[in-house]
């Protein structure tokens, strides 16, 4: 049981708490749509927008359930991903992310993986539990800025996939939680493809393996 790796000597800063959709709630139901269509084991048609619904619902439901799935599989590596194995958050030789959030930080900051992650962790939550972004409540109207936030999300949040494939891909085989990591990473993948949420450029440092995803899928 990898999760029992949570309670031993790794900082518990990382790992955030679940982000919870009320039960009961409209979006309780879509989450549970998506589970149930994730079941049929066709990614492609689990993603799409179920009949009816609400786009920017569909999209803030996913986007909760992704930021968990994150969480959880950075979770199980924290321990490997140290200031000193990773001095620069970055996605092979090519791609190395610097911080910034636009607000508490503008001017982007070179930092460590560790910290880049919490940071970014961090303003995911921040944007998650905003109840004017995310509004819970049935009825309540998604801004108008909400496509423009959940893509930097979701633009963020590839990153740790990227840093995870890249730099501790042998933990990960180690632990036998690739199958665990492949399979969010193409529900992920999947997701963005169909509602065109992150730009091509963004999602090069992990090209090769998007086409390899892909082309089993056709």
């Amino acid at each position: 049981n990898t999760f029992s790796l949570l309670s031993g000597s790794r900082s518990s800063k990382t790992f955030k708490p679940k982000k919870n959709i009320p039960e009961g709630s409209h979006q309780y139901e879509l989450l549970k749509h998506a589970e149930a269509t994730l079941g049929s084991g066709n990614l492609r048609q689990a993603v799409m927008l179920p009949e009816g619904e609400d786009l920017n619902e569909w999209i803030a439901v996913n986007t909760v359930d992704f930021f968990n799935q994150i969480n959880m599989l950075y979770g199980t590596i924290t321990e490997f991903c140290t200031e000193s194995s990773c001095p620069v958050m970055s996605a092979g030789p090519r791609y190395e992310y610097h911080w910034a959030d636009g607000t508490n930080i503008k001017k982007p900051i070179k930092c460590s993986a560790p910290k880049y992650i919490d940071y970014l962790m961090t303003w995911v939550q921040d944007q998650l539990d905003d109840e004017t972004l995310f509004p819970s409540k049935i009825g309540v109207p998604f801004p108008k800025n909400f496509m423009s936030v959940a893509k930097t999300i979701l633009k963020r949040l590839f990153r740790v996939y990227a840093h995870i494939y890249h730099q501790h891909f042998d933990s990960v085989m180690r632990l036998q939680e690739e199958a665990h990591l492949n399979t969010s990473f193409k529900h992920f993948i999947f997701f963005v493809q169909e509602f065109n949420l992150i730009d091509r450029r963004e999602l090069a440092p992990l090209h090769e393996l998007i086409e390899k995803l892909g082309s089993k899928d056709r």
